[in-house]
């Protein structure tokens, strides 16, 4: 099979924990670390810093977590590659470059650039949002490209030991190496699915390693959770484990649940280098928390990027309280409005105008669930979230609230003090043409162009629905929660939720397929529905992945909602009722 790459991933999101490069570096064995920092809301952050210091815009914490590892990473030949860049990689690269020397290592660090088109936003008027066809709104703060591996790939065979990047495919991170590796070339579209899925897997730190499984109660060591580890070999395949003595849990099923995420069509996951098909993906155990991946299948990209871009939208204020006692979600909510009402009518009076918005939700008596809610709850957490275009506007909101604790109902305790009022930022995502977007490596020796091509035919989603081959149930008498019969994840895209659901056993998936279908999952979801819900079979895995469009109110930092990413919707779904034969329902008596 010729040699094996061993990668490993220290960081999901910033913000992640401090100790996995450590971990990875000091007991992983690994030839590559890379690490995830870039979120839509985090390229706001950084934007902000960057406009009150040129030399900021970068994720600093990257730069304190590797500084003390950087010369185990030269003594064992440990490269390097990151998005912590983000709005300033050559700032990132300097930074980095003066760690390396104070700490007395020679290491070459490149910074990739190009992705940053906020200062060319002129020339991209024509764009329109590639959801909702809205014209590009003015006063974008952030504009990038999602970059794929080709920077990365030609920053690592021209020797650089760390490379840097801003905004790219979070799985280019690790399909970079891969081809600098193997010398997969840009039309090796199945291997360059495989080397994605790869990156997809681990991109997201402790998620494919125990972190979010539904079977929670199973995963040991959450004190000390292992990172992920792939091992990967030139034809593609490759094995997922972690570090051994660590925490957390490596298995079909909690590798699958990272499979699934996030990826909303698993036959057209379509990225910078690659579209691909994920359908037909296995997972095989192959040792205590090893698990093997096969099966993955790509064709041609698009000639286009994919673009990200931030502008802000008024601001936001959100307040809290304890209500405990008899009666308590219904005193809450009856503060609440009461709160809501006479703030409406001072800010009436100031010539302020009334709020943009205002959401309520009782924390405690499922108010995530909706009509499904099953609570009786003699304490909950009442949480009011209001927005508006002036900031005085939401300071009133802030200084009248606590008035509720002496005013209104009983049982007010907890008062989270008085809010503090943040922006707003809304997200616009487009796609521009490949051949109006230049990358280029900056190093110690220069700046150099990166050649990516830029002409392709384009794509064609798979086929909705397109069953999982197969036979229906026709035996169905008894129901059984969803979760007993499958594991679930879900996040966001954007507005819209994604959640991927895998059988436990292939015995279960005929029922699941027929009585979870796209029309069910809209109909229990319709209270926070604003649009519709598609469903694809990934035969592969003997599971479904759904997307729920418009289901999260705005998504990020625009939504007022508990759970603005979705992160909860699988759980939800997890109590769906499923019929099931009466010998399989007898299995969990």
């Amino acid at each position: 099979m010729g040699k094996t790459v061993r990668i490993g991933c220290s960081s999901a999101f910033w913000g992640d924990t401090s100790t996995a490069a450590a971990q990875l570096v000091e007991s992983g064995n690994i030839d590559y670390l890379v690490a995830d920092y870039l979120a839509e809301i985090t390229m706001s952050i950084l934007a902000l810093k960057r406009m009150r210091d040129p030399k900021a815009g970068y994720c600093e914490d990257f730069v304190q977590v590797l500084a003390p590892l950087l010369q185990s990473i030269k003594s064992q030949g440990i490269r390097v590659a990151a998005n912590a860049g983000g709005l300033n990689p050559q700032a990132c690269r300097d930074a980095l470059a003066a760690a390396a020397e104070q700490a007395g290592v020679d290491l070459k660090i490149a910074a990739v650039t190009g992705d940053d088109l906020l200062p060319r936003q002129a020339e991209f008027t024509h764009c329109v949002d590639m959801d909702t066809g809205a014209e590009m709104p003015r006063g974008l703060v952030t504009m990038n490209a999602y970059l794929g591996a080709l920077p990365v790939r030609d920053a690592l065979l021209a020797g650089a030991d760390i490379v840097v990047t801003g905004r790219c495919a979070d799985s280019a991170l690790v399909l970079g190496p891969l081809m600098a590796e193997f010398g997969w070339g840009e039309e090796d579209y199945d291997r360059l699915s495989a080397g994605s899925l790869a990156g997809h897997i681990i991109e997201c730190g402790a998620q494919c390693t125990g972190g979010n499984f539904t079977d929670w109660e199973q995963v040991p060591g959450f004190d000390n959770m292992g990172f992920p580890i792939v091992e990967v070999e030139p034809d593609g395949q490759f094995i997922v484990t972690k570090p051994e003595g660590t925490g957390g849990l490596v298995t079909p099923l909690t590798v699958g649940e990272q499979l699934v995420y996030e990826i909303a069509d698993p036959g057209a996951y379509i990225l910078p280098d690659v579209v691909c098909d994920w359908t037909q993906v296995r997972l095989e155990a192959a040792g205590e928390d090893r698990v093997r991946v096969a099966g993955a299948r790509g064709r041609q990209p698009t000639d286009q990027y994919k673009v990200s871009a931030t502008y802000p939208s008024g601001f936001r204020s959100l307040a809290s309280f304890v209500v405990g006692g008899l009666d308590a979600a219904s005193k809450g909510r009856a503060a609440a409005e009461a709160l809501l009402k006479k703030i409406g009518r001072l800010l009436d009076a100031r010539g302020l105008g009334g709020f943009l918005q205002t959401q309520i939700e009782i924390v405690g008596a499922e108010a995530m669930y909706g009509p499904h809610s099953a609570a009786s709850t003699r304490e909950v957490t009442v949480r009011i979230v209001a927005t508006h275009t002036n900031r005085d506007a939401l300071k009133l909101f802030g200084r009248e609230i606590a008035q509720a604790a002496t005013g209104m109902v009983p049982g007010i305790t907890g008062y989270s003090g008085r809010p503090s009022v943040t922006p707003i930022v809304r997200l616009f995502t487009t796609l521009v043409p490949k051949a109006q977007i230049s990358a280029a490596i900056v190093s110690d020796d220069g700046e150099h162009p990166v050649a990516i091509p830029t002409e392709f035919a384009g794509d064609d989603v798979s086929p909705a629905d397109a069953g999982s081959g197969q036979p229906p149930a026709s035996d169905a008498a008894v129901s059984v929660p969803l979760v007993r019969l499958a594991v679930a994840r879900s996040g966001d895209k954007g507005d819209h939720s994604n959640i991927g659901v895998i059988a436990r056993d292939p015995a279960y998936l005929p029922y699941i397929e027929q009585a979870l279908t796209a029309e069910a999952v809209a109909a229990y979801f319709e209270y926070l529905l604003a649009g519709d819900v598609t469903r694809w079979a990934m035969p592969g895995i003997g599971g479904f992945n759904f997307l729920l469009r418009h289901s999260l109110g705005g998504g990020g930092v625009a939504s007022l909602r508990t759970d603005p990413q979705g992160k909860c919707h699988a759980q939800m779904l997890l109590s769906y009722p499923i019929p099931v034969s009466a010998e399989i329902a007898s299995r969990f008596d």
